[in-house]
């Protein structure tokens, strides 16, 4: 339940509207020639980075429709919140938390092959290694393009990275 303030009589909002509340300061002025104040630097227009959303993935076998066409080229997106959600009020997880990379990766994966669509029946039916190269893929996209880790070695102190990968999708 979210709370909300008690409004003010509207008497009270009528007082206020024109009291003088401090505001965002206004843009400050360019520093004029004779006033002793540096010029402030040119702003330069940093260029927008575009956010990447969707990864081409291609599964290690593939995935066989019930006509025998193998679908192997993919398109998997970044993960929600809801994404991330959703899939916990599904009875089939709620009696089996294994089936939730499932249930997740049915929302996720975009397009496979020439199939018309993706969900969870078609992620039900792909062979342990495709799944398994999924969930490493969803691990992979969602936590910043990696999940590895720069460790050094106890012994010589020599630095390396390993891969931390392991837990089941949804989880931290």
């Amino acid at each position: 339940m979210r709370r909300t303030p008690a409004k003010a009589p509207a008497a009270a909002q009528t007082a206020a509207a024109g009291a003088d509340f401090p505001r965002s300061a206004p843009a400050a002025a360019p520093a004029e020639a004779g006033s002793g104040l540096p010029a402030a630097p040119p702003v330069e227009a940093v260029p927008r980075q575009q956010l990447r959303t969707e990864f081409p993935f291609e599964l290690p076998r593939g995935y066989v429709d019930e006509s025998g066409t193998v679908h192997r080229d993919g398109v998997m997106r970044l993960s929600t919140a809801r994404d991330e959600l959703i899939p916990l009020r599904d009875v089939r997880v709620q009696e089996n938390p294994a089936y939730l990379s499932v249930v997740l990766l049915g929302r996720v994966i975009t397009r496979l092959g020439t199939l018309t669509m993706v969900h969870d029946g078609v992620v039900e039916n792909m062979f342990a290694s495709d799944l398994a190269f999924l969930q490493d893929f969803y691990r992979q996209i969602n936590a910043e393009g990696h999940t590895r880790a720069a460790v050094e070695c106890p012994h010589c102190a020599e630095p390396f990275e390993v891969e931390l990968g392991g837990s089941r999708l949804g989880e931290s």
